[in-house]
């Protein structure tokens, strides 16, 4: 579109090789080369040994940016560290979360949701035999006993390998970037505890033979422990379906209000000819066609016509507004039964919903001030976790009753699993995407996470205007006459004549003559008048419905009524 920049140049950076914006803050210009880098700590580690990562590492031209969907929606971020852009979807080098598109489209599948989920209750099938064997009891092991043990060892092998290298994967891929960017992370004890009961369990039961004294048990097998790894893979891709579903949650509120944006527009030619356009090819200055209950396409000028405009998409108000020529639309927002004629004057990226969709989007990827507190600790605590549990493994080595190495190496994996910081990585990033999105749903915009989190502390809500608060349908309350009429009568008059108008306050005004009993006449003549009110006659009486600037149009004495 034409509002977007002209991005013809995307780096790539040279420590993690991830494909980065050009204009990302985070470059250094080496050699006479310019290098962007995805994070500060790609640039720091560059800057200290630059020799050591300049292989591969020349800019890359970028994709076309020419046709059809902007060039932001391509742009992948992470929810947790939004200085992380690349191009097309793929897993977060500091956290390992996968990326998420920066402008979600309204079509957008959820593809790794399904795939996550398939992974999941393949794993749950088979981990579930895998831990029955494991930890049998009563007749159950007494029948088990009487088979051969090396048997039982191959089934869980059989069931267990799926589990691991296929449901798991993703787990481990994420596992693997971590330890080679050295951005240590959930996933890096994921990996080393599940590789390392899986890798144990298969060579014990491939190739009992080499291992020694120490690693059996008093009856002489090697023990296995094939149902910890797969348990643990299962538990983790659980964890991940519910996280998923949550950012499709999330998602679906910016996603909805995309979907108030016609996929189409009627534009009028210079000959008078009109035709259905992709909202894509909508350019400024261009004149469009809204016929009666459409959404605006975009943000444009009346030219002609006049009709009722339902803003409270944007505004809040129940009421319609008038418009008439001279007058601005907004795009998304519904039109009444008139039809209107409109130069566009914003589109695309430019419009009032669009800068709210990036409002939501931008509150979703920004950072809470607890949340730098839950990423300093996590950075420590994985190489701290690490430690202990090397210190756990020789002090079972040494110390703990036979076989030694066997409890040392299922207490060093135990230590890995069981201090997986998954809930200190993601409960603090989730939590606001899925605040910032509930919000949206209802119609409340976060200026950024800190905004949410400032307003736990709260105590006292100002309201600047009555729709905000509002039921959002106008209902009659009272009648008040002036002598000689009675409220019945004139009630009954005016509702009579209100019938045959579309606005909310002539439906209220109907609703409660109906709700009175009150028999409504048939308007002799109707004339409706644009942001002013309805005119008519009933039976042989000339009479006018609107506001006070109608009414003095008409000539009528409203000194009573000021």
């Amino acid at each position: 579109m034409d509002s977007l920049p002209n991005m013809t140049l995307a780096l790539r950076d040279p420590v993690c090789g991830m494909t980065v914006a050009s204009d990302t803050p985070h470059r250094m210009e080496f050699g006479g080369v310019v290098y962007g880098f995805c994070c500060r700590g790609c640039l720091d580690k560059f800057r200290a040994q630059p020799q050591a990562y300049l292989a591969g590492a020349a800019p890359a031209p970028a994709p076309p940016t020419s046709p059809p969907a902007p060039a932001e929606s391509r742009w992948y971020t992470c929810p947790m560290h939004p200085e992380v852009r690349q191009m097309g979807p793929g897993a977060c080098p500091e956290c390992g979360m996968a990326l998420e598109p920066e402008l979600p489209s309204e079509d957008q599948g959820d593809a790794e949701l399904a795939d996550m989920t398939r992974r999941f209750w393949v794993a749950l099938a088979l981990s579930v035999p895998v831990v029955v064997l494991a930890m049998a009891h009563g007749g159950l092991q007494r029948l088990l006993a009487a088979a051969h043990p090396a048997a039982i060892n191959l089934i869980q092998l059989v069931l267990a390998t799926p589990v691991v290298l296929w449901a798991g994967w993703p787990l481990l891929v994420r596992a693997a970037g971590s330890v080679r960017t050295w951005r240590l992370n959930m996933f890096t004890l994921i990996g080393l505890g599940t590789g390392a009961a899986y890798l144990y369990s298969a060579l014990a039961t491939l190739a009992p033979e080499i291992f020694p004294l120490a690693f059996r048990m008093p009856s002489g097998e090697v023990p296995v422990y094939f149902e910890s790894a797969a348990a643990i893979i299962t538990l983790v891709l659980l964890g991940q379906v519910l996280e998923l579903r949550a950012r499709a949650r999330t998602g679906a509120a910016v996603r909805a209000l995309l979907s108030m944006t016609p996929r189409t527009a009627r534009r009028l030619a210079d000959d008078g000819t009109e035709a259905d356009v992709p909202l894509e090819a909508v350019r400024v200055g261009d004149r469009l066609r809204v016929r009666p209950g459409e959404r605006i396409p975009t943000d444009g000028l009346v030219l002609e016509g006049a009709s009722y405009v339902d803003e409270s998409m944007i505004t809040g108000e129940p009421l319609p507004v008038a418009k008439r020529p001279g007058d601005r639309v907004i795009g998304g927002t519904v039109n009444g039964a008139g039809s209107l004629t409109l130069q566009a004057e914003k589109v695309g990226a430019d419009t009032l919903l669009a800068h709210i969709v990036r409002l939501v989007r931008d509150a979703q990827r920004s950072r809470a001030p607890i949340q730098g507190l839950a990423d300093a600790v996590s950075r420590k605590f994985v190489p701290g976790v690490a430690l202990i549990a090397a210190i756990t493994f020789a002090a079972w080595g040494v110390f703990g009753p036979p076989p030694a190495l066997a409890h040392a190496l299922l207490a060093a994996v135990s230590v890995l699993i069981i201090a997986c910081p998954c809930a200190l990585g993601l409960a603090t990033p989730m939590a606001i995407m899925v605040g910032v999105g509930r919000g949206a749903l209802a119609g409340v915009l976060f200026k950024n996470a800190e905004a949410l989190q400032r307003l736990e502390t709260v105590d006292t809500l100002v309201v600047d205007k009555t729709g905000t608060l509002t039921q959002g349908k106008p209902r009659v309350v009272d009648v008040l006459p002036i002598e000689p009429y009675a409220a019945d009568e004139l009630l009954r008059l005016a509702a009579s004549l209100e019938r045959r108008s579309e606005h909310p306050l002539a439906a209220a005004i109907v609703e409660e003559a109906s709700s009175r009993g009150l028999e409504l006449l048939e308007p002799e003549a109707f004339e409706a008048h644009v942001g002013l009110g309805v005119c008519g006659r009933i039976a042989g009486r000339e009479l006018a419905v609107g506001n006070l600037r109608l009414l003095e149009q008409r000539g009528a004495d409203t000194q009573a009524l000021k």
